[in-house]
């Protein structure tokens, strides 16, 4: 498995100044999760600008479908992002999923208002408040989220005080 440089993918959306929130482990770990994570999850804004910020954004790391077996025909382009919603790749600098929306948050627009700015592998950028983001873990349901839930739910309840 590649390890997935996290700080390199941040840098690369900020950069090019792509509208996205934080959410999945990394979002996890930016509230105190000490689980690990091997992809980067962001959910990120549907507009026209935008889509062409993501795929300029990514281009030079060769984005190709995670688990697409190799030779399969991928273009990367403002079309086939327009086309889709969710897209979980594989670059050069490791793996990411892009998320138009999840489940129990909606899209970029709808979850904007339960975010936080944080400062993570030197990128500022939107975070999912933490109960949000044990909202959108419960709503998926998957067991790997649902592990994650008691340990979220006790930094919550040790923030609270």
């Amino acid at each position: 498995m590649t390890t997935t440089s996290f700080s390199g993918l941040l840098r690369s959306l900020a950069q090019h100044h792509v509208d996205f929130i934080l959410v999945g482990g990394i979002a996890a770990a930016a509230h105190g999760s000490v689980r690990a994570t091997y992809d980067l999850d962001v959910v990120y804004a549907r507009s026209g600008d935008n889509i062409t910020r993501i795929v300029t954004a990514l281009r030079p790391l060769d984005p190709y479908l995670r688990g697409a077996p190799p030779g399969l025909p991928f273009s990367w382009d403002v079309e086939t992002v327009q086309r889709g919603l969710n897209f979980t790749l594989t670059t050069g600098l490791g793996s990411i999923d892009l998320l138009g929306e999840i489940t129990g948050g909606g899209g970029y627009g709808d979850l904007l208002a339960h975010t936080q700015n944080v400062h993570v592998f030197d990128v500022d950028c939107l975070v999912l408040t933490l109960d949000k983001l044990i909202a959108v873990k419960r709503a998926a349901g998957r067991p790997k989220d649902l592990e994650v839930i008691a340990e979220l739910e006790a930094i919550a309840d040790e923030q609270k005080g």
